[in-house]
Parts: C-alpha cells; sequence; structure tokens
C-alpha cells in the first residue's frame, strides 16, 4: 500500500503491516487454544476448525488459515448474530445453514469484544462436532430428505448471556446429542479460544489505542486493492462451465451445476443460473457454502500473500436462483452441500476461469472430501480422506492430500484405534491414480478399516465414476471406489453393519497437465 493508499486512515505501511501480523496472530492463537483445548480427534488431531476477528460493523478482519468453507461462510454468520443484538458478556452459538450456518455439524461461537463499554469486535470460533444428533449417528445420513433429519438446528442463540452460562441451553443441546460429554468439552474449547482472541484484542487496545481501530479498516482496503490489481490483469469476458454430482443420496441421477464468470475490469461476476433446482437428497448447498467455494478460487488463482480478510472479496459477486441447488429453501437437507457440492463448485469456477488465466489454475484434484462416519453407541468417528491434488503449469500435484475447500489433516491410525473400536487394515497412497501429463496428478490414498463393533456407517463421496479431468492435454485422474465387505457400494450411502465389517475407500487421483509427450525427461 502506498503513502497515499494509507492517508485516508492515518497509518504509513509500515504500521499498517505490523498492526496487520497482530491481528492475525491472535486469530491464529484462537486456534491453537481450540486444538489444544477441545476433546474429540476430528479437532485435536485433524483440525476440524477455524477462528477468525471481526469488527463491530461484522467485517472480516483477520482469519486463521484453516478450513476455507468455514471462513468464506462466516461473516453469514456474524450477520445472523448482529440481528440478534449482541450486548456485552454474551456469546452466540448457532449451526443452522439457513441462519448463518453451513451444515448442521458445523457449530458457530460469536463472541462480541467489549473492552470497555463498547462492543469494538467479534471472536469467532467454528469447529465441526462429530455428532449433533439426527437420525444416523455422526450426523451425516446419506439418505437425508429434510435438514430435521440430519441434527439439531440452532439459530442463533444465546449460550451465555451477560458473563453467566445459560445452563438450560446446554442441557438442551446436550440431550439432543449421542455424546453429551464429548459435545461439552468442544464448546468449552470454542469458548476458550474466543475468551483468548477477546483478551488479546484488548490488549492490543491497550497498546495502540483508537490506531489498532483504524487498522481494522486499512487492512480491509489493502487486501481489496490487492485483489483489484489482481483480476485486472485478468483477459476481461465471460467464461462457462458445468460438471455434475453423482447422485443426491436418494437417487443416483445426475445433479448439474453450472456457471458463468465474468471478468469486467476490477470485478468477478459468478453466476450459477442453470444450475438444477434444489433436489430431495443431501447435496444441496447453502449459498453461504457457494460463495465460500468461489472466494476460495479467487484466493487461489491470485496472489496467494494477500492478506486473508473481508476486503479480497468486495470485489466478487455470487449469484445463484432462489429454490436452486446453490440457495436451496427450507426445509431441505444439506449436510453434503457443506462437504461434497462446495468441492464440485470450485471445479467448475477454476475450469471456468482455465479458459481466461491457463497458467493460474491446476487440473481438477480429487474434488471430494471422501466423508467417513462410524458410529454406535458412545462413539461417533468421522473423517475426510485425503486423495490426489491435480497438477499445475509448472509442478506435479501432491498425493494424499486434503483438496479444496477442506485442509484437515488425516487422523494419525494410532489416534483413530484408541479413540475407536475400528482397527485400521490399510492406510497406503494408491499408486498411479494420478493422472499423467507434463506434470502428473497426485496420487489417492487406500482407507481400509474394521469395524469392531455393532454400528451405522454413513460414506458422503464423490468422482466414483465422473473422473477428476486434466486440463492442456493432460489425463484425467482415477474414480474412487468405496467398498462395504468387499462389495462395491454407491457414491453415498448409510448401513447398517455388524462387527467385523471391513469399510474400504480408495479415493481418487488428481488430474495431469499438459501433452505426457512433453514430460521432463521423456525421450
Amino acid at each position: 500500500m502506498t503513502a497515499d493508499e494509507t492517508a485516508d486512515h492515518d497509518l504509513d505501511a509500515v504500521e499498517l503491516e505490523i498492526l496487520r501480523n497482530q491481528l492475525e496472530s491472535v486469530a491464529e492463537e484462537m486456534g491453537q487454544v481450540l486444538v489444544r483445548g477441545a476433546f474429540s480427534p476430528n479437532i485435536t488431531e485433524r483440525r476440524d476448525c477455524s477462528t477468525a476477528l471481526f469488527d463491530a460493523d461484522g467485517e472480516l478482519v483477520a482469519q486463521a488459515e484453516h478450513i476455507p468453507v468455514h471462513l468464506g461462510a462466516m461473516p453469514e454468520a456474524v450477520d445472523a448474530v448482529l440481528d440478534r443484538a449482541p450486548e456485552p458478556g454474551d456469546v452466540f452459538v448457532l449451526n443452522d445453514p439457513f441462519a448463518g450456518g453451513t451444515h448442521l455439524p458445523d457449530v458457530t461461537l460469536v463472541s462480541p469484544i467489549v473492552p470497555d463499554d463498547d462492543v469494538v469486535g467479534y471472536a469467532v470460533s467454528r469447529a465441526h462436532h462429530a455428532d449433533v444428533g439426527g437420525m444416523a449417528p455422526g450426523s451425516m445420513p446419506a439418505g437425508a430428505r429434510d435438514i430435521q433429519q440430519e441434527g439439531l438446528r440452532i439459530p442463533p442463540t444465546r449460550l451465555v448471556a451477560g458473563g453467566e452460562r445459560r445452563e438450560g441451553v446446554w442441557t438442551l443441546l446436550e440431550a439432543n446429542v449421542r455424546n453429551p460429554a464429548e459435545r461439552r468439552a468442544d464448546l468449552r474449547a470454542q469458548l476458550g479460544a474466543n475468551e483468548r482472541g477477546a483478551e488479546r484484542v484488548t490488549e492490543l487496545l491497550a497498546d495502540h489505542g483508537d490506531r489498532l481501530l483504524s487498522a481494522f479498516d486499512a487492512v480491509r482496503d489493502y487486501s481489496r486493492q490487492r485483489v483489484e490489481a489482481e483480476l485486472r490483469e485478468f483477459p476481461d469476458g465471460t467464461y462457462t462451465a458445468s460438471d455434475v454430482l453423482e447422485g443426491d443420496g436418494i437417487t443416483d441421477a445426475d445433479v448439474h451445476i453450472e456457471v458463468t464468470v465474468t471478468v469486467d475490469g476490477a470485478t468477478l461476476d459468478v453466476d450459477f443460473a442453470g444450475t438444477d433446482p434444489q433436489v430431495e437428497g443431501n447435496v444441496n448447498a447453502p449459498l453461504s457454502v457457494a460463495k465460500s467455494a468461489v472466494y476460495f478460487v479467487v484466493r487461489s488463482v491470485t496472489d496467494p500473500d494477500v492478506p486473508p480478510n473481508g476486503g479480497c472479496y468486495d470485489p466478487v459477486r455470487v449469484h445463484a436462483p432462489p429454490g436452486s441447488l446453490l440457495n436451496p429453501q427450507p426445509p431441505a437437507a444439506v449436510v453434503g452441500g457443506n462437504v461434497e457440492t462446495s468441492q464440485r463448485v470450485t471445479d467448475v469456477v477454476f475450469r471456468a476461469l482455465a479458459e481466461a488465466v491457463p497458467d493460474r489454475v491446476p487440473a481438477a484434484g480429487q474434488g471430494t472430501m471422501n466423508n467417513v462416519v462410524v458410529g454406535g453407541p458412545g462413539f461417533s468417528y468421522y473423517e475426510t480422506v485425503g486423495g490426489g491434488m491435480g497438477a499445475s503449469v509448472d509442478a506435479d500435484g501432491p498425493s494424499g492430500v486434503q483438496v479444496g475447500m477442506t485442509n484437515t489433516l488425516n487422523t494419525p491410525v494410532e489416534a483413530l484405534e484408541a479413540a475407536y473400536p475400528l482397527r485400521v487394515e490399510e492406510y497406503s497412497l494408491r499408486a498411479g491414480s494420478g493422472g499423467t501429463g507434463r506434470h502428473h496428478g497426485g496420487d489417492g490414498l487406500v482407507r481400509e478399516l474394521t469395524v469392531e463393533a455393532a454400528a451405522t456407517v454413513s460414506l458422503l463421496t464423490e468422482r466414483r465414476r465422473t473422473a477428476p479431468w486434466g486440463l492442456a492435454g493432460g489425463a484425467d485422474g482415477a474414480c474412487g471406489r468405496n467398498e462395504i465387505d468387499g462389495e462395491t457400494v454407491p457414491a453415498k450411502v448409510t448401513r447398517d453393519v455388524d462387527a467385523g465389517t471391513t469399510v474400504r475407500v480408495e479415493t481418487p487421483g488428481g488430474g495431469g497437465y499438459g501433452d505426457p509427450d512433453e514430460t521432463p525427461g521423456a525421450e
């Protein structure tokens, strides 16, 4: 940022950089508190959680680099809380996808930051809870037809009011989940993360006074200007792409997603007109999830060093017809939309932009989170399994990693077996599953589990019959495959199983990039 650009905020470039890094470090520290304080392996080991800071108007100021599908949707959660007139000492809890949430397992806490008498901002944490009730353990049933079947739906509600815990709300939440002690511990960890955020911001205000509040606006303006400068390098024009989801959990019929991306100077308009209407199953995605996916693509094709905050997204507009797959109306089931449909949205937007800026867009990654849920009396295991990332113009794709809208870790075998009645039979790279090309796509993984107690297994996956695409002549990656006791099962399935049942997930590889005959070192 130049001196002229910072003048409106009375901050020079050096001071702005210092304050920006301090704010981002607060968000990162909040995440560390949450991970260390939680109980469930999905948070402590996989780090399926996110933290951020917002200003008093609900604008995103700083976020830790956690889960993309969480972070792009967090502003909707803060807006929903602002409509409830939060007061000092309050902490709001919510998970309602139609009131600021993404899907029911993602529970968000929003806390006003009040150093003196006035709210100066909000500390926010979001974590995927391994069970929030509903028709199946793990709260991600493949066959859900409405949101009530997916779990307890929580509109923005005071969990703490005026500094006092609302014990009735805690009791209500715990009564509607399968592992109340685990949920209680994870919620306390989120409270601790928010409290740490408020403490650190109060300390920064004591050091910097109103200049910190000026930095709230300045860092957003800086990020917006950086992204606008990047977008001006894109050729103006209209670019289109389409892709499909492999059924909605009720039927196997393809569900179509279409996008038109318009680049006009420093703005990007992303329109999903032509996408199928909302479906009976659970792959509907709230508009906040679609926005998150688009924002992730924008972050990926512009300078990665741009500070992550709301200013990055100001030049971007996202539209989806009401009642469509990407803007469903209640009581639509949505649990798969957050984890699977979001992945396909990133794929179609990447593919549209590949025509505009081919050197900035990779081939398709695995395009799925490979959700595996195993639950029974006293336990709920949830994991997303990594796969292959698409190759790019100058590099092979990494193998066995999370791709796209998730940024979690794979659960260590030791932690998994210690926490659940599960035994890992195989955990390996799926050699040769990445697409060939001048640069090769990354390979997928094989994860095979034996369930050692009677349980319910739910699989929510994609790319089992439509392969991750290659680019610029590169080959497609291999499709994934799901098996239960050796029987190939659909991409989305929920099944009760006996002790001794084996569940095997083979994840897709990433697409290759470029003509294979141009592979470095080829004859």
